[in-house]
């Protein structure tokens, strides 16, 4: 059972803050499995499902936002392509916070 999960509209951001420092302080890279979050405490890992094509990926929380109204979470670019958001630029996804049981051992090993 998921520890939290919110449904809303995701993004994406990528080249223009590759390279910048993140709101935890670690540089942020667009191939890498993260996201923005307004709340969730760094390190978490939520799974994202885009709600109209059934695509997911676990990312990890290692920044703040969206600061758009009416958005949930922002992904990286990685994660977009993933979920086939890259051309569309926002999706309706479901946010579910994963416990440490939940988390993929794949997603640990691409993201170190």
């Amino acid at each position: 059972q998921p520890m939290m999960v919110e449904t809303g509209l995701a993004s994406w951001y990528g080249r223009e803050f590759h390279g910048k420092l993140t709101a935890s302080g670690e540089v942020f890279n667009q191939e890498k499995f993260t996201a923005a979050h307004r709340t969730l405490p760094w390190g978490s890992r939520v799974k994202v499902t885009n709600l109209t094509n059934g695509k997911s990926v676990e990312v990890r929380i290692n920044d703040r936002g969206p600061f758009s109204k009416g958005r949930i979470i922002d992904v990286s670019r990685a994660a977009a392509r993933v979920l086939g958001l890259v051309a569309s630029g926002i999706a309706s996804v479901r946010v579910e916070r994963l416990a440490d049981s939940e988390q993929s051992k794949e997603l640990v090993l691409q993201d170190k």
